[in-house]
């Protein structure tokens, strides 16, 4: 059966490849060629591209392909009361490669008072035939790539107060989506799929963290997000071990941390990352609350092969054994572009994989 509100049986993550015109745009605006607003023209033009072709290959969820931002996640973090952009030493360690050396500080209390990701919802929200969705990333974002060494301590001389506060920052932003309209809404997660990860476990113990009360502490922000939603908004969180030009950060199944993710996190659905190895079985899925949707995120978006329709049919067989299919989704295991960079693969191949989900949804879970 095919579902009537979100998570929807074909769904993605968000991000999607940045079209040549939009690249060549940031690019001269990044060297004062032309204004932000001329800027801004062409992000409206290629968004409003971007979601016709969405709902023309039968998705029932859209967005913006994340088209305004250069990061995932720093854009929004960025637009936080009390955070400071910097110019890191070095960039993040990826597979054998490192991103470009841009990060976040908190400097002052953490807080919400508005962001321009608002307007950009609104711009979706009025485009779109289908829901329109947004996606931010997790509170910890922050905290989760640098530890303490990302928060003042000028600011706070006490984590678990800087950690209330970022609660209640976040409620405040979820909130303020919901005003503008969002009824479906998607926290990515890095931090807590990478708490699956012996050698980023060791590491967090080096800096002074404890994993597993990290992984509470971020469970709990993400509870605090959704403290104020209304009762017809969905949030759900996406789980990534990284994805930076088609390289990761970790690996490992997600048994360390099930207890938080179906325990503790109240999210009404999960994407969860089951494109290769390094995200362990399906075992895991059997602790998932019966009234919490899986999006089994079987399709890579790190290549530009197309999965065996076969393959496919047989992972969602057997990740049914674990849950039922009724609480099953499908969807690629991340964003195409979580950074503006994007993924090595062609546009073409893109839209190919996400219309390949579009028919086996169909063909698994019958047509709306």
């Amino acid at each position: 059966m095919q579902r009537t509100h979100p998570p929807f049986r074909a769904d993605h993550v968000g991000s999607l490849l940045r079209p040549q015109a939009l690249k060549e745009a940031r690019a001269q605006h990044a060297r004062g060629a032309i204004s932000a607003k001329d800027l801004a023209a062409v992000e409206d033009r290629e968004i409003a591209r971007v979601i016709r072709m969405q709902e023309e290959i039968g998705l029932k969820a859209v967005t913006d392909g994340e088209f305004r931002r250069s990061w995932w996640h720093l854009d929004f973090l960025w637009g936080l009361d009390g955070a400071e952009r910097y110019q890191m030493d070095r960039g993040i360690a990826f597979s054998g490669v490192q991103t470009r050396a841009e990060g976040v500080r908190i400097v002052g209390k953490v807080g919400f008072s508005g962001h321009p990701m608002l307007d950009h919802f609104r711009f979706v929200k009025d485009h779109a035939k289908s829901t329109p969705k947004v996606t931010i990333p997790a509170p910890s974002a922050i905290y989760g790539r640098t530890g303490r060494a990302a928060v003042s301590e000028a600011a706070y001389a006490d984590l678990d107060e800087f950690f209330a506060d970022l609660g209640a920052a976040y409620r405040k932003a979820v909130r303020a989506f919901a005003d503008a309209g969002c009824r479906y809404l998607q926290l990515d997660e890095v931090f807590i799929a990478m708490l699956c990860d012996d050698k980023y476990c060791a590491a967090q113990r080096d800096r002074g963290d404890d994993p597993r009360r990290l992984a509470q502490t971020y469970g709990d922000l993400i509870n605090a997000a959704m403290a104020d939603i209304p009762p017809d908004m969905t949030v759900t969180m996406h789980l990534c071990r990284g994805n930076y030009r088609s390289t990761f950060m970790g690996a490992g199944g997600y048994e360390p941390v099930a207890e938080v993710l179906f325990d503790r996190i109240k999210v009404h659905g999960y994407f969860m990352e089951f494109d290769s190895a390094r995200a362990g079985g399906f075992a895991p899925l059997a602790q998932a609350p019966k009234d919490r949707q899986i999006v089994l995120g079987l399709v890579t978006t790190k290549t530009g092969e197309l999965e065996s329709h076969d393959a496919l049919m047989r992972r969602i067989e057997e990740a049914a054994k674990f849950v039922p299919l009724e609480q099953l989704c499908l969807s690629p295991q991340c964003g195409f572009a979580s950074t503006e960079e994007g993924n090595t693969l062609a546009q073409d191949e893109q839209w190919a994989k996400l219309r390949m989900i579009v028919e086996i949804a169909e063909e698994v879970w019958g047509r709306s």
